[in-house]
Formats: C-alpha cells, sequence, structure tokens
C-alpha cells in the first residue's frame, strides 16, 4: 500500500513539474515572439514613412521599401524630427512613430485630446511633412502614411490594408493608384477640401492636380470612398498646425 502511495505521489509531483516547465517555455517563447513582432512593426512603420517621402527602391512599376536593414539608418538620416502635436500643444518626441493612430482615433471618440504624430523630413533640399492616418474600407481597416509640402500639397503617399478584395480594392497599395496622388492640393481657395477618389472622375489621366480629385480604381468603389474618408477626416486635423506655420 505504502509502495503504491509513493508512486501515486511520484507521479502528481511529476506532472506538476512538467506543467511549470512546460509553462515556463511557453511564457519565454511567447515573450520573445512578441518582442520580435514589436521590432517588426517598428521597422514596417519607418519603412513606411520614408516610402511617402520618396526614400524607397522602386523600379519603374512596383512599389519596394527600403530593407528591413537599411530602415534604421535611413529613418535618423532623413527624418529630422518627429512631433506631437495634442490640441493646441505641440511637443518633439523621438518615438513619435511608435503612437498607435487606432487607439488614438478610440480616445478622441471617448471626448479625450488624440495624440497626432507628424515626422518631419528633408531629402535633396525639400522638408516634407508625413502623417500617418487611418480609415475603413470595404471590409476592415485602411491607412495611409502622406507626405506633404508646407502648403499641403502632397508629396508621396503610401496606403495598405487589412482584409480589401484582391485585385479590387486592395490594389490602393500599388503604384498605379499612390503615385496619382502626388501633386494634388489638398486645399482650394484656402479651405481644406481633401482629395476625392472619383469613379467618375473627368480626368483619369491625373493631369490636372488642382481639382482635389484622383481617379477611382474600377471595381472597387467603397474601399475608394474609405480612402476619401479618411484623407478629409484625418488630415483635417492637421491643418491648424500648417496655418500655423505659415503664420510664424
Amino acid at each position: 500500500m505504502g509502495k503504491r502511495t509513493d508512486k501515486n505521489s511520484y507521479t502528481i509531483i511529476f506532472a506538476i513539474g512538467m506543467v511549470l516547465v512546460v509553462g515556463s517555455l511557453l511564457a519565454y517563447a511567447s515573450s520573445s515572439l512578441k518582442g520580435r513582432i514589436d521590432t517588426n512593426k517598428e521597422l514596417e512603420k519607418q519603412q513606411n514613412i520614408l516610402y511617402a517621402m520618396g526614400v524607397n527602391e522602386n523600379d519603374d512599376s512596383n512599389a519596394v521599401f527600403v530593407s528591413t536593414e537599411d530602415a534604421p539608418k535611413l529613418f535618423s538620416e532623413y527624418i529630422k524630427k518627429q512631433i506631437v502635436i495634442q490640441g493646441d500643444d505641440i511637443s518633439e518626441d523621438n518615438n513619435a512613430y511608435l503612437i498607435d493612430v487606432k487607439k488614438q482615433q478610440t480616445l478622441a471618440k471617448a471626448g479625450e485630446k488624440r495624440k497626432l504624430p507628424l515626422f518631419i523630413g528633408e531629402k535633396e533640399g525639400q522638408t516634407y511633412y508625413i502623417a500617418p492616418i487611418r480609415g475603413k474600407g470595404l471590409w476592415d481597416a485602411i491607412w495611409a502614411y502622406i507626405a506633404m509640402d508646407d502648403n499641403m500639397v502632397i508629396q508621396g503617399a503610401f496606403f495598405d490594408h487589412k482584409g480589401e478584395t484582391a485585385g479590387l480594392g486592395a490594389n490602393i497599395n500599388k503604384r498605379f493608384f499612390m503615385d496619382d496622388f502626388i501633386g494634388e492640393e489638398l486645399m482650394s481657395n484656402g479651405k481644406f477640401v481633401g482629395v476625392n477618389v472619383a469613379k467618375g472622375n473627368a480626368d483619369p489621366l491625373n493631369i490636372d492636380k488642382t481639382d482635389n480629385e484622383v481617379d477611382a480604381i474600377a471595381g472597387a468603389t467603397i474601399t475608394g470612398d474609405g480612402v476619401s474618408a479618411m484623407l478629409k477626416s484625418e488630415l483635417k486635423l492637421y491643418v491648424p498646425y500648417f496655418e500655423n506655420l505659415k503664420n510664424n
């Protein structure tokens, strides 16, 4: 009877030990994986910001980022200042690129002051102001990094999505769509109007950069409407900063 009790105790102790060991290993693996995921997200944000201001490896037709190995160095080289706009307060923050835009939108809906990150870059004598924005497409989230000059004229753009339809709305991250925004004016007669992704655009070759429109993607009307709404609602929040920039 004593031997059987000893065996049962051993089995229980062994089982508890295995649970503790496996649990510790899983916790370590989860922690290590989260660290890698966070690092990858940081690098991706740097690549997106650089892409918008024209620091990329684009070929004739494809969107190509700088490598993850080069991103930190190039980010430090080209991004001269990172600022956070919160109401009337403007402060410098070298980690502004880590601000979660989705979280800030949620806080704004709850009545709190939202933090607006803005990245100021310089390339070949030109200053770029890059704003990260987020909206809603047909199926899920869409987002963008928009580079502007001090007149709020778009100098570059990067769009992406979580789950838009392949071959249709998903094409917002293709060169033929993103490049159309370069040179588009966000202001009209001193008033912010944004840029409309227009299905019936009378300028399909996108020659007129003062019409506040780009040509829509065929079969992606709702995604295009989401892009238009995102540009208008999100970039409008930066207008006071640019007005203050001109007055000082």
